[in-house]
């Protein structure tokens, strides 16, 4: 199994990462939030690795961090969740917002990840409920609810979901609240 690779990042695209390591580049699929914290291209990276093995087909997963990596790895073992929608539902929050939401019995919130259906999004709280922790999970989940309504609101005001969620992240987390979240990610919105 290959547990982690580093090397030097030679390209970025939009669900994957090519990271050279001796001369050979090795593909390693990510999602959005992981592809918009890499460092520029032509820097030196180390990602965390699940390589997914399929009938004729072998791909390797790519994470900054082992807690995120143990995370995929949870959710793909839950009966149904393959590596894409397991992507899907790391992209949509931070993983102490995800184990939030698992833990306060919140499926709402994890169908906001595309593919996750209400019955898989049960089907991963019943089955991960007990191997995930979560501290302060009320508190997580108002955030989570408050970036969805605020991803809402400013796409149906014409920024892009992708632009509008890159932008959240970015939001530093001592903001708190509904309408300062709101105005720090117009701010930065402003700036592109």
């Amino acid at each position: 199994m290959i547990y982690s690779v580093s090397g030097k990042l030679m390209e970025k695209r939009d669900s994957f990462a090519v990271v050279e390591v001796l001369g050979v580049g090795i593909k390693l699929i990510t999602h959005r939030r992981t592809l918009s914290s890499l460092p520029p291209v032509g820097s030196q990276v180390k990602l965390f690795s699940h390589l997914h093995v399929r009938e004729d087909i072998l791909d390797i997963y790519g994470f900054l961090t082992e807690e995120e990596l143990n995370f995929f790895e949870l959710l793909i073992s839950v009966s149904g969740v393959g590596p894409k929608s397991a992507l899907s539902i790391l992209e949509i929050s931070e993983l102490k917002e995800l184990a939030a939401a698992i833990h306060e019995n919140r499926p709402d919130l994890l169908t906001r990840a595309s593919g996750i259906g209400r019955k898989t999004a049960e089907r991963i709280i019943i089955d991960l409920k007990t191997k995930v922790e979560s501290e302060m999970s009320g508190e997580a989940v108002k955030r989570m609810e408050s970036d969805a309504d605020i991803v809402e609101t400013l796409t149906n005001l014409g920024y892009r979901r992708d632009d509008v969620k890159t932008a959240l992240q970015k939001v530093d987390k001592s903001v708190t609240g509904l309408e300062l979240r709101l105005k720090a990610a117009l701010k930065i919105l402003g700036k592109k």
